[in-house]
């Protein structure tokens, strides 16, 4: 199990260069964990390499989009990168990333998900460990529990960083409700993923709601309305942000699920077809579904007998020529447009500060045309 690493001086990012906020973020992640260690070394034992692990696991890389979108949607509503509060502002921003450890630690495991960033996920490296350490009982039944444990200490401490960040308490009154409701959200939307995947619900609405509430309400949507609460934004620019976020958020899980099944494993750090293989009830397959019950029977057949089942990568090939010729893939691209340009239009026409909503459309871009 990964060791701790020593942490950076926490220092706010530079506005006239968007490039040095995911080490900022870093830097304030790192000092929060070496704040914990106290706590942690007293409980001591084999909590203390698993809390380690933990850092390792958040610290590892990402591109910090939730708490740049926050910091970003602060600096649009006004806040002063060099003034007095800039400091804790980055540090509750970079609380998000927390919640982000959570949910991706979770969602791991129910995906069975086994490998992070390149690096084996927190379930299997702890199975690993119990398999190499020749402990009694099951490995993966332990690296499973270890890592639920995790990801709820995670979220927990999310908590914890956002109190003790050192934004005032009138601050605090207005992050408190827009924080409660993202955390819902975010469980919400990712409880409709897994009964939606048990339930075979087909439809594309029913996409589109986990698509709402599991990624662009706790990605995009949420933290920009954070942003705009650590500012005192009025409630114009909050709402102007949110269509924004919900756009744009929606759109990048769009790109998210086309990757999921034509993306490259050497650049998505994923198996290639997971998506299918792991049975999610995307757009796209929803998309490739309506079109195939309207047109053609035996691909509709196909679809549906092949997602969920350990498919091979001819197997994966084939579906990805069914559904591309089917025109999900077309319809899906149309709606990341659609959804790109009125989430554009609402950031346009909002009373962000002019550098802000450049670096948003410029981030809003990166985000739906990725390839990662």
């Amino acid at each position: 199990m990964s060791a701790g690493a020593a942490s950076p001086q926490a220092t706010t990012p530079d506005p006239a260069h968007p490039d040095s906020l995911p080490a900022a973020v870093e830097a304030a992640l790192g000092e929060f964990f070496a704040s914990r260690r106290t706590v942690t070394d007293e409980v001591g034992g084999t909590f203390t390499p698993a809390v380690a692990a933990l850092e390792a696991f958040v610290l590892r890389g990402g591109k910090r989009v939730r708490p740049a979108f926050a910091w970003t949607g602060w600096l649009g509503a006004g806040g002063d990168p060099d003034g007095a509060d800039a400091a804790a502002v980055l540090r509750a921003c970079s609380a998000l990333e927390l919640v982000q450890a959570c949910a991706l630690a979770h969602d791991d495991i129910i995906d069975s998900s086994r490998t992070r960033r390149g690096h084996p996920t927190l379930h299997v490296e702890f199975a690993a460990a119990h398999r190499d350490g020749d402990w009694s009982g099951e490995p993966a039944k332990f690296g499973e529990s270890v890592a639920i444990l995790l990801g709820d200490l995670a979220l927990a401490w999310a908590d914890d960083m956002i109190r003790e960040s050192g934004v005032d308490a009138a601050t605090q009154t207005r992050l408190g409700p827009v924080w409660s409701a993202m955390r819902t959200e975010v469980l919400g939307g990712q409880y409709l993923d897994i009964s939606t995947e048990v339930t075979a619900d087909e439809s594309v609405a029913a996409a589109l709601r986990i698509n709402r509430y599991k990624t662009a309400a706790y990605t995009i949507e949420r933290p920009l309305h954070l942003g705009a609460a650590l500012a005192g934004a009025d409630a114009a620019l909050v709402a102007a942000y949110r269509a924004f976020g919900t756009d744009i958020g929606i759109a990048f899980q769009l790109r998210d699920d086309l990757l999921g099944v034509f993306g490259d494993p050497a650049v998505t750090g994923k198996p290639s077809g997971d998506d299918l293989r792991e049975g999610k009830r995307t757009v796209l397959f929803a998309e490739a579904l309506l079109r195939a019950d309207a047109t053609d029977p035996a691909q509709a057949e196909l679809l549906r007998r092949s997602i969920g089942t350990d498919l091979t990568e001819a197997q994966v090939q084939q579906l990805r020529g069914v559904i591309t010729d089917l025109g999900a893939v077309d319809e899906v691209e149309r709606r990341i447009a659609e959804l790109t340009a009125s989430g554009l239009q609402a950031l346009d026409e909002s009373a962000a500060e002019a550098a802000a909503k450049t670096r948003l459309r410029e981030m809003a871009l990166a985000a739906t045309r990725r390839s990662a």
